[in-house]
């Protein structure tokens, strides 16, 4: 499987995009976790270095990818997909609890979290699968079998509990867009999250006389043509039979946490020193970054432990503390950046199978970045998403890793020099 005498041209663009982030991310996690009792730089208690000894295990891990066939990936697509599946439902028999979730495999002192691999699994079994069946994703069975696909992993993951992990298969839509899912999906997933939020923060009154002020004025648009009023009242129908389900999914599935943390971003609640803490002195940490920042090291916010946990999910606060406006925007272009040319090296490939996996890369660590920030800046509520490369933990930045490398080798391969 190894790739032998031949050469390759691998995308330095991406590679020195993926350097970057790694080491600015590090530099951040440094200053996060600095305190007084640190005894060295090499104490291998300390969070800083342990994220430095993950980082240099992945540069292995990316001589690894980059040694094997690209035809590999492609051929044991399925495979390695069934194996994560079963990694992830270990989890239920010999996983380890750790705060408050079920989502680790423990070697002593080690850990490992098998949904951080499971998503590079997915990527590849849905661009495996869509590449093989040669369709513009217009059958229903074919779009069933892909969502169930992208589903999977969800549905094993969701139980741990970790709907944050879970929510991140989501992303995996837009490539099947691009393969010609009609744009009906999109809009109906958006729909639903826009109809969920405002049945939450509007009630089931406001939001019933909203769709059907909607529906007469559709009817009254239309009143030179046919009218739909079947086609209209059914989907009437079913937007207020969700807004009424609501108050039931919110109140049984979500755990409290995690209405009470919708409850704070909707203005319902205030509570900043309890479910609201972490995010209310993240927002105080960015905002008083001001243009430039605090410089590296001095944030009184992150040395003072104002945001508990912060080299995790709220690595960005430091950013905007130490590195103020100017940091954090560059930190976004770097993100922006990465997920442009990830894109535009997916259009130009030969084949399917890389183009959808090049596209399911761009939308997983765009979602991650997104999600993210608007999390750490209260835009949205709490749901343990990390920071791609920035946030600490070794499964994160090695499953970060290795979907970005395997696309590096599989857009190299257009370039073999035989």
């Amino acid at each position: 499987m190894l790739l032998g005498k031949r050469k390759t041209r691998f995308d330095w663009l991406t590679i020195i995009f993926y350097i970057a982030l790694v080491g600015i991310g590090w530099i951040n996690i440094y200053s996060a976790s600095l305190n007084d009792s640190t005894a060295g730089f090499f104490d291998m208690s300390q969070v800083y270095t342990k994220q430095l000894l993950f980082i240099f295990l992945s540069f292995f891990l990316i001589l690894f990818i980059l040694a094997i066939d690209a035809k590999f990936y492609e051929r044991f697509a399925s495979v390695i997909f069934i194996v994560s599946l079963l990694s992830l439902l270990g989890l239920f028999v010999f996983g380890k609890n750790i705060n408050g979730a079920t989502s680790w495999y423990s070697f002593g002192s080690f850990s490992v979290q098998p949904s951080e691999f499971a998503k590079a699994a997915a990527a590849l079994a849905l661009s495996k699968y869509v590449s093989d069946i040669q369709t513009n994703m217009q059958e229903f069975k074919h779009q069933l079998r892909s969502f169930l696909i992208i589903a999977l992993p969800a549905v094993f993951i969701i139980p741990q509990p970790d709907p944050g992990s879970a929510l991140i298969y989501a992303a995996l839509i837009f490539p099947l867009y691009r393969e010609g899912l009609h744009a009906v999906y999109l809009l109906l997933g958006f729909f639903i999250v826009a109809l969920f939020i405002s049945t939450l923060a509007f009630g089931v009154l406001w939001v019933t006389l909203g769709i059907l002020l909607i529906v007469v004025l559709l009817l009254f648009m239309n009143r030179k043509k046919r009218p739909h009023i079947l086609k209209y009242s059914a989907i009437a129908i079913a937007c207020i039979s969700f807004a009424f389900s609501v108050s039931y999914i919110f109140n049984n599935v979500f755990e409290q946490r995690h209405r009470d943390r919708f409850n704070i971003v909707l203005g319902k609640e205030v509570d900043t020193k309890g479910i609201g803490y972490n995010t209310n002195q993240s927002e105080i940490a960015i905002g008083s970054g001001g243009w430039f920042g605090k410089g590296w090291t001095q944030g009184t916010q992150t040395k003072g432990n104002f945001v508990p946990e912060q080299h995790t999910d709220y690595i960005f606060s430091t950013v905007g503390e130490e590195w103020g406006f100017a940091g954090s925007v560059l930190v976004v272009l770097l993100f922006l950046g990465l997920i442009t040319r990830i894109l535009l090296l997916a259009e130009r490939q030969k084949g399917q199978f890389s183009r959808i996996y090049g596209y399911s890369v761009a939308s997983i660590l765009f979602f991650h970045f997104f999600v993210n920030i608007g999390m750490v800046s209260g835009l949205f509520p709490t749901v343990g998403i990390p920071l791609p490369f920035f946030s600490y933990g070794g499964s994160g930045l090695w499953g970060f890793t290795i979907l970005v490398f395997i696309f590096v080798k599989l857009d190299a391969s257009n370039f073999i020099n035989k």
